[in-house]
């Protein structure tokens, strides 16, 4: 049978360079994005390149309730061989979503809920897309929202987190599906060129140093998405990597952000994602 892939947030970008890696390696590709223009674009230069056809799932992913359409019509499809959850997002200011902060919404509780979603038809292996930014989030959870003035840069490093503590608990937790991360680095993506070009986005300690900040920051972000797709690539396809692995920008296994493999975070992460992103929509009104 033909491998399947399914990649978020795969229109552009690193996603997109995943995808059409993954359909010249022979898997049948899903990207999943909002704009159906986008997608239908993702889509031909995914098949005019050969390999096997791509196709488009249109769904919001800060939608916990489209996260759940779009995770029950794969899983009824049959087996799925990887998930790639690629989304992220950075929002340059205080968003709640649904009643939810936005970042810690579209970074770690939709995937999440796509990975609990399809994992009893995943044959394969389950990749997550993290971001060095894990290094200067707030590391406490004992609430979904911590407290304190709202940095965007390190609200985006907490979710980030929390999405890398739940891979690693995960891989700790079952043996079926590996689960693997994957850190693309920095490159020149929509979310890079905009939100993270403002010094607002970082505290106002890091902001004393934002000229060398940005300075290094430029250099950085100036590769080609396709080369920033390389973890994410090698973590969908070699079988010789393990459950638990975390993929550097250079492809190679770094040892993940201490906080990330707290059991403390990684309890507190599983009751946050549990209550606010159960598998089944709790109707208004229903307390969980």
């Amino acid at each position: 049978m033909t491998p399947t892939a399914v990649i978020t947030a795969g229109t552009g970008g690193i996603g997109l360079h995943t995808a059409l890696a993954l359909a010249q390696a022979g898997y049948a590709v899903t990207v999943v994005g909002r704009n159906p223009e986008r997608g239908a674009n993702a889509v031909h230069a995914i098949n005019t390149r050969g390999g096997e056809t791509a196709r488009f799932l249109q769904a919001d992913l800060s939608s916990l309730d489209e996260v759940r359409t779009l995770g029950a019509r794969i899983a009824a499809e049959g087996e799925l061989t990887v998930l790639v959850n690629n989304v992220g997002a950075m929002f340059a200011d205080h968003t709640h979503i649904n009643g939810v902060e936005g970042s810690f919404l579209v970074n770690h509780l939709s995937p999440y809920l796509l990975t609990e979603t399809l994992l009893p038809v995943i044959t394969g292996r389950v990749v997550n897309v993290t971001s060095k930014a894990v290094v200067v989030a707030k590391t406490t959870f004992d609430q979904v929202e911590p407290p304190g003035a709202y940095y965007s840069f390190h609200w985006y490093g907490r979710a980030k987190l929390a999405n890398l503590a739940y891979t690693l608990d995960l891989a700790h937790r079952q043996t079926a599906v590996p689960v693997l991360a994957a850190d693309p680095g920095a490159a020149a993506t929509d979310m890079t060129n905009g939100t993270l070009t403002d010094p607002e986005v970082v505290s106002p300690a890091l902001r004393l140093a934002w000229p060398f900040v940005r300075r290094t920051f430029e250099r950085s972000t100036s590769g080609p998405a396709s080369l920033a797709a390389r973890s994410s690539i090698r973590a969908a396809t070699d079988a010789t990597l393990t459950t638990g692995t975390v993929l550097g920008p250079d492809t190679t296994p770094v040892t993940p952000h201490r906080a990330a493999r707290d059991p403390r975070v990684h309890q507190a992460v599983r009751r946050h994602s549990e209550r606010h992103a159960p598998l089944h929509r709790i109707p208004d009104g229903v307390s969980n």
